[in-house]
């Protein structure tokens, strides 16, 4: 463990030093429900070969989390993992409850006692991590310099090998509840990368049709919504 202490160390010491020193800062902040949603979704599809997480499912419980924004966050995970070619999931020993319950994503998974922080990295040249370490809801670092995602990656690879395998098959995931049945559709578009006009022709909507549902999406995934503070 004391190998993945240094690597999560030296990730953050990279973090800082990128901000510092650099010609550009090392991540882009991401804030506000729309934002976040809509970066999530384009991460998912970027994926093309390799998707490494921390993760801890059960960081939500007890949170005023909308449920449709945590239904788009599983929804945009499980796309991505089902694009890459390689899915290696880091969680913590406390959530395994929830893993086998059935509530997994594809791909191989593994679990420590800890996470240092949740994190996603996607094909070793971008990688999201909560401002506050923890809830994706509160806002995301976006960071593409590529010192600082190699560290990432490195600390994610230090914990993978000192972490213990999961030999569960999760089934399919539940079916979605909380999202309205004519925003679908429109979530699946936003998770396939379209463009609005592509989207819009292939639904067989105007553009104006198209615009109008996708903010309404929004409205669902709780756009106008506030931090959300964790209670141990």
């Amino acid at each position: 463990m004391a190998e993945s202490a240094g690597s999560v160390m030296l990730a953050r010491s990279a973090m800082n030093r990128a901000a510092t020193e650099g010609q550009r800062p090392a991540g882009r902040p991401v804030r506000g429900v729309r934002r976040i949603s809509a970066a999530l979704a384009g991460l998912a599809a970027s994926t093309r070969h390799e998707l490494l997480t921390f993760d801890d499912p059960v960081a939500s419980a007890g949170c005023a989390i909308p449920g449709p924004f945590l239904e788009l966050a599983g929804a945009c995970m499980r796309a991505a993992a089902e694009r890459a070619d390689e899915v290696r999931r880091i969680v913590p020993r406390h959530a395994l409850p929830r893993l086998e319950s059935g509530l997994g994503i594809p791909g191989r998974a593994r679990f420590a006692d800890a996470i240092p922080f949740k994190m996603i990295v996607v094909d070793r040249t971008v990688a999201a991590i909560p401002l506050d370490l923890e809830l994706l809801y509160n806002g995301l670092l976006l960071i593409r310099d590529p010192v600082v995602v190699q560290a990432l990656v490195r600390a994610h690879h230090a914990c993978w090998t000192a972490a213990e395998e999961l030999t569960y098959a999760p089934p399919p995931p539940p079916p979605p509840r909380d999202l309205a049945p004519q925003l679908r559709p429109v979530l699946d578009a936003l998770l396939s990368g379209l463009t609005d006009e592509t989207a819009a022709a292939r639904l067989g909507m105007s553009a104006r049709t198209y615009s109008r549902r996708v903010g309404e999406l929004m409205a669902a995934l709780g756009s106008k919504g506030v931090g959300v503070t964790r209670h141990p």
